[in-house]
């Protein structure tokens, strides 16, 4: 069966225009570094422990609370994941109210209300504030936890990550985490079907006793209040929370590699790979290098004018975007450049981002690389100090972190003191090329050939993060198999050459959402080639296009543009319902595994099919399209949940991934033989 995706893409032009009379032959003369004046934040302890940081501002009639609980990280082992069930738990009812009649009040207020493992949220309109905070308080001090909702959360977290057994970069964070801090560290642990299913309600109350106290916590005010209304309204909702003895945990020094290596994970139904420069650091906020690492790291891979985004979007065209991060952590920090790249790419990608790393390291920035980094951080600095929830921020940062109390009205004079030296230094401490993980996610049939031309030592690991072996790559052909048995292997699967052949013409219709808003597409195909395709947005026509055997068109947004004469060839010389009926002039290229099975790979010009071994289904199409800057891409499409309509199976679930878009089209109806005329090839 041929089915076709038509994606949206919008357009966003900006255009800017000047007129002021400058000089521009004369570089200006950098001013002074602004002053940093600081709203004010009022800070009071309760007897329990718990530490309030206020901050007023009266510009609109709204409040927000924000709860952190400051415990160091802690091993939960077999039972990964227990704080967060615990947290996800929180506020479904209490002593003094039920889960619905909470969520009502929460409603009725147009407030919101949230509650997780270190902490919780709240914030309304001024007038409800007191009564919003009132719920806030009853659900930290006074949550229940039952049977009942503990199974409803564990449901949910299985079915997540059910969801999640096949997502590429859901994996790829999970086993990154583990190789870089180690498996029994609390940042390198993750919840498993196994850790969900040992936990159990008594566990989730334990935690929720031993750790969710006052004594460790800090409660952030920002909004429309009264300084002294606050804090009567906070003693009154606090004061009685009690406090206990928070259990300790000695962490783990999680350890670099000796030298840098490649830690491979292979997901065959990855269509790009994810990869990730990784080492440990210790960095914490108020370090003496602190500011010349975030400057380094901004030159580095900060953002859209930075060195890797520079290099592998605008100059190679390798990715959508690269960046590079620096983790400060009174714990256990790391430093982090990563891309998402087209699988023909990999190593490629791999040589840039090391290249890049390398350089910082070993080649001092110019002087103009330096101004330019400080400009713009500045300038971002300087806009996000006016918004009191940053000045809550830094004055929380101040308790966390013991900071002077100049540390944030002195941070641009620091900024602007870091040298040329300063930021060489910084890099080659913090950005570790030499001891780094590259931590590799993607179908190693695809790139492993081409890694191994690097110069690092592939090891390879699994989806738990598990030393493995190298992955097979193919296996051989039978004797005597050719394109034509594969093809009629297929057809026998769906219900037979001769039901198929009987079918004249289809009528499909499909759902499916992009950016959140939901479509309809509806397919039509009368033989030999006749195709129509409508997707509709809303019950309005977004897209259409249409090809009546011997001419068409695809129009949307007002515009129509007729298919080119190579458009026309291709489409006369296709099957317009099982273009499948083509493929035995194909070729036969390789097997291999998909999805824990094996699936045989058939070449038809620049579209390979894949059919599984076991059910003869097509699981899957790969096609090779040029962009319209003229890059060539991989589009893949793949196919499932087959059904019977008249003895005949088709997929009624259909994916399609254009870039970082995914589309998942779910086919709500089938009509063989009835439905359509030749008015709809108009």
């Amino acid at each position: 069966m041929k089915t076709r995706i038509i994606t949206l893409v919008t357009l966003l032009l900006l255009s800017f225009a000047g007129n002021a009379q400058i000089d521009r032959s004369k570089q200006p003369e950098p001013g002074p570094s602004p002053k940093i004046k600081l709203g004010k934040a009022e800070t009071f302890t309760l007897k329990n422990g718990l530490k309030v940081i206020m901050v007023e501002n009266h510009k609109l009639p709204r409040v927000s609370a924000n709860l952190t609980i400051d415990n160091d990280p802690y091993f939960e082992g077999e039972k990964a994941g227990l704080s967060s069930m615990m947290g996800g738990l929180l506020g479904r009812g209490t002593k003094n109210i039920t889960k619905d009649a909470f969520n009502e009040k929460v409603d009725y207020y147009g407030a919101n209300v949230s509650f997780f493992s270190s902490g919780a949220f709240a914030s309304s309109l001024k007038r409800y504030f007191p009564e919003i905070l009132g719920l806030m308080a009853d659900g930290v001090k006074n949550s229940t936890f039952t049977q009942e909702e503990f199974e409803k959360e564990q449901k949910i977290i299985l079915d997540n990550l059910k969801n999640n057994e096949k997502n590429v970069t859901s994996i790829a964070r999970r086993v990154e985490d583990l190789l870089t801090y180690g498996k029994d560290h609390p940042y390198g642990e993750f919840t498993s079907k196994e850790s969900v299913n040992k936990i159990t309600l008594e566990d989730v109350v334990k935690n929720y006793n031993d750790f969710y106290k006052p004594n460790n916590a800090y409660l952030v005010i920002v909004g429309d209040f009264e300084t002294k209304e606050i804090k009567k309204l906070i003693n009154s909702l606090f004061a009685d929370w009690q406090p206990g003895t928070i259990p300790t945990y000695t962490l783990p020094t999680p350890k670099n590699v000796p030298t840098t290596e490649i830690n491979f994970i292979d997901m065959p139904n990855a269509v790009q790979s994810e990869i990730a420069v990784i080492n440990n650091i210790n960095l914490q906020l108020g370090d003496k290098d602190y500011f010349a690492a975030v400057l380094a790291n901004q030159i580095l891979g900060g953002g859209g004018t930075a060195r890797l985004f520079q290099n592998l979007r605008e100059d190679k065209g390798y990715t959508y975007g690269a960046y590079s991060g620096v983790r400060q952590s009174k714990y256990a920090g790391s430093f982090r450049a990563s891309t998402s790249v087209r699988n023909m790419v990999t190593d490629s990608s791999v040589v840039e981002l090391m290249r890049e790393i390398n350089t910082i390291r070993y080649k001092k920035v110019s002087e103009e690389d330096l101004k330019n980094v400080k400009e713009e951080y500045i300038g971002g600095f300087v806009m996000d100090v006016q918004k009191p929830a940053t000045v809550a921020g830094f004055a929380l940062n101040m308790a966390r972190y013991n900071l002077p109390k100049d540390f944030y009205e002195t941070y641009l004079e620091k900024i602007n003191a870091v040298t040329l030296d300063d930021i060489q230094n910084a890099a080659i401490k913090y950005f570790q090329g030499d001891k780094a993980r590259i931590i590799i996610t993607g179908k190693g049939i695809d790139v492993l050939k081409n890694l191994e031309n690097t110069d690092y030592v592939i090891k390879y690991f699994d989806k738990e993060g598990n030393p493995t072996e190298k992955p097979a790559m193919t296996l051989p052909i039978p004797d005597g198999m050719t394109a034509e048995k594969v093809v009629n292997n297929y057809l026998n699967a769906i219900g037979g050459k001769d039901k198929v052949m009987a079918v004249k013409t289809t009528m499909m219709t499909a759902n499916a959402t992009i950016q959140g808003t939901p479509l309809v597409m509806t397919m039509k195909a009368s033989l030999p080639n006749k195709t129509s395709q409508v997707i509709s947005v809303m019950g309005n026509v977004a897209q259409k296009s249409v090809f009546d055997g011997e001419k068409g068109y695809a129009e949307g947004r007002g515009q129509k543009m007729d298919m080119t004469a190579e458009q026309i060839a291709e489409a006369k010389a296709a099957n317009s319902i099982f273009n499948d009926l083509n493929y035995t002039a194909g070729t036969l290229v390789r097997i291999e595994p998909l999805e824990g099975k094996n699936a045989i790979v058939l070449k038809f010009k620049d579209t390979e099919i894949f059919y599984d071994m076991t059910t003869w289904l097509k699981v899957k199409e790969v096609k090779k399209v040029k962009t319209p800057d003229g890059k060539e891409v991989e589009v893949p499409t793949n196919f499932g949940d087959y059904k019977e309509v008249n003895g005949i199976k088709f997929p009624f679930s259909i994916g399609q991934k254009m870039g970082p878009m995914d589309l998942n089209f779910e086919i709500k109806e089938i009509k063989v033989n009835e439905g359509v005329s030749d008015a709809d090839f108009k």
